[in-house]
């Protein structure tokens, strides 16, 4: 039985936020309540055309928090989140025979779109979205629950996920807060699948806040260019749980995040990217990566940072302090299958990657590199005391010949690299790294012995990589869900199988 992976509520006592090579990215201000979407990424625009939503956003008590991110370990099993424990008291359904002029949103007198049931909306309601094709391009500004009492906007129990198909957005939420986004499926749109942002109001943190997306499945958005699957930008507090990712526009990102923090993605899937899966940039900190799998992922599966526009920064830049791009970014316990490098720092401070089993990376094992650079009056932290802990690295001498790709601009002297396993399986005495830094307590050319090496990478009984792992303050549970031992194993798996 998995335990419940409580993620801490109230204040966790903050310690001390992706675009690709070719680009940077940037956040621009959400629409009115009109209905017409202004899109705030970089992509173009368009109108959007579901009617927005003016229910009450309602204001989070100071004392309700989400995600732990980088400030905590999250204990192991499924993420509890806002929703854990409450259950809608009310309801209105949506259903692709109903009708906004003549329903009552009752199940047997549905709506007929989601723009309509979420001006009715009021606290604790649950939107009930019945299986069916709906039309993309809703914008909902303004909106959400309160405080104990979030609104869900989903799929119905026991019946298929709708399907909402096309427009600019799929679904752009924009200043919301205690919002469920669950058990969707959005599929075609030109822009991005779901575009979440705080309307420009970059400087406030509660603009955007505590909201989940819960088994959402996104795919096949954008028209090759710098579309992203899920655009997060100024989202605070939030969880994404139990998700999947493919498809997600030439040059964009499964979950891209722009100004992002106290956040956790957790026991989703990824597969078949452009640029990366998920990316963490323009000032994100404090945002856990875990348990997730990635199958060929883009060319940098995890980006910790990224290339930004300075005016799109949350929150904006200063001009007395250093900046960066991102600080505090954990990646645990995470199955990376392909990629042309599974992980990168890029312009990320005090981030770390532990625990993952990194498969057959195509060209480099992790990059360190800085694309956001002082100038133009700001000064930026360069990528440093970054952390390479507790990896299983099993791939293929031939295809890796640079182990660690720095750039300049960065700080590799002070990044830590230890016991890591390296098994290059077809030259095993190939396997010895070549690192920025000396690695403590590596084990260099030993097969990890998974349970089978072509499909299940659990470690079999007797693995050497058992145990073999230095203890981590940070580290919860496996990919399973299992706890890891005071003395963790090497990799995504505590163990073998539960």
């Amino acid at each position: 039985m998995r335990q419940a992976w409580l993620l801490l509520i109230g204040t966790l006592g903050t310690m001390a936020s992706g675009c690709t090579d070719a680009a940077s990215d940037g956040e621009g201000t959400g629409a009115g309540s009109t209905g017409t979407s202004t899109p705030c990424c970089d992509t173009g625009s368009g109108a959007g055309n579901g009617t927005g939503a003016s229910a009450s956003a309602g204001t989070s008590s100071t004392g309700t928090g989400a995600g732990s991110g980088g400030g905590a370990p999250l204990p192991c099993g499924d993420p509890m989140t806002i929703e854990s424990g409450l259950a809608p008291t009310a309801a209105l359904h949506v259903a692709t025979t109903g009708s906004d002029a003549s329903g009552t949103g009752a199940a047997d007198a549905p709506f007929a779109t989601i723009g309509h049931a979420a001006q009715l909306a009021s606290p604790g309601t649950a939107i009930v979205i019945h299986e069916g094709t709906y039309a993309g391009g809703t914008y909902l500004s303004d909106f959400g629950g309160t405080d104990g009492a979030p609104i869900w906007l989903g799929g119905a129990d026991g019946e298929a996920r709708p399907v909402i198909q096309g427009g600019d957005n799929g679904l752009h939420l924009s200043r919301v807060r205690h919002l469920v986004v669950h058990d969707l499926e959005i599929a075609g749109g030109t822009a991005n699948g779901i575009n979440c942002d705080d309307g420009g109001d970059y400087a406030n943190e509660d603009a955007t806040r505590f909201v989940v997306f819960r088994s959402v499945s996104i795919h096949d958005i954008g028209t090759g260019g710098n579309n992203d699957c899920l655009k997060l930008s100024g989202v605070n507090d939030f969880w994404v749980v139990g998700s999947d990712f493919a498809r997600c526009g030439g040059g964009g990102s499964g979950i891209d995040h722009v100004g992002c923090h106290r956040g956790v993605v957790a026991r989703s899937s990824f597969s078949e990217m452009g640029s990366n899966a998920v990316q963490t940039k323009g000032g994100s900190a404090d945002i856990t990566i875990v348990a997730n799998h990635f199958v060929n992922a883009g060319e940098r599966a995890i980006n910790l940072g990224g290339s930004t526009g300075l005016e799109y920064f949350r929150p904006p830049l200063s001009t007395s302090d250093p900046n960066v791009e991102a600080r505090r970014i954990f990646a645990l316990a995470n199955v990376i299958e392909g990629s042309m490098s599974p992980i990168a720092f890029v312009g990320c401070v005090d981030c770390l990657a532990a625990n993952n089993t990194l498969i057959h990376p195509e060209h480099w094992v992790l990059r360190i590199l800085q694309e956001t650079t002082t100038g133009g009056g700001y000064t930026f932290l360069p990528a440093s005391n970054g952390r390479f802990v507790n990896n299983v690295v099993y791939y293929r001498a031939s295809d890796v010949g640079v182990h660690a790709n720095v750039g300049p601009d960065t700080d590799p002297a002070s990044f830590s690299f230890q016991n890591n396993l390296w098994y290059a399986h077809d030259d095993p005495g190939a396997s010895q790294p070549n690192l920025p830094a000396a690695e403590q307590g590596g084990l260099i050319g030993v097969d990890p012995a998974f349970v089978d090496a072509a499909s299940d990478f659990h470690l079999a009984a007797g693995s050497p990589a058992i145990g073999a792992g230095a203890a981590l303050g940070e580290l919860s549970g496996d990919r399973d869900g299992q706890c890891y031992a005071a003395t963790p194993s090497v990799g995504a798996y505590e163990r073998s199988a539960p």
